[in-house]
């Protein structure tokens, strides 16, 4: 995924995932499954995220799950806000 439009990033804030292509919404099914309580990824998505991602890529999207769970429950600690970087209809010229 690159440069998500105001739509998707809605979508992802509503736990649609329908519009994604199947790679894309395994993986952010995977991601909010890693940040629930107690995280858990069960067998039917860890298998459709086989059908789709090798094993090492996989490693390397818990990782990256993982970090940002940990940065925004470390946050809540010391009660960190939004830098209210992403507002709605906002475009960013990509590089």
């Amino acid at each position: 995924m690159n440069g998500l439009t105001d739509d998707e990033v809605a979508a992802i804030h509503n736990g649609n995932f329908s519009s994604f292509a199947a790679p894309e919404a395994a993986v952010l099914h995977m991601a909010d499954a890693l940040a629930d309580t107690p995280a858990n990824v069960s067998e039917e998505l860890y298998a459709e995220l086989r059908r789709h991602f090798p094993e090492e890529q996989l490693i390397e999207f818990a990782a990256a799950a993982a970090q940002e769970n940990y940065r925004a429950r470390s946050n809540r600690v010391f009660d960190v806000g939004s830098d209210h970087l992403y507002r709605q209809g906002l475009q960013f010229k990509q590089r």
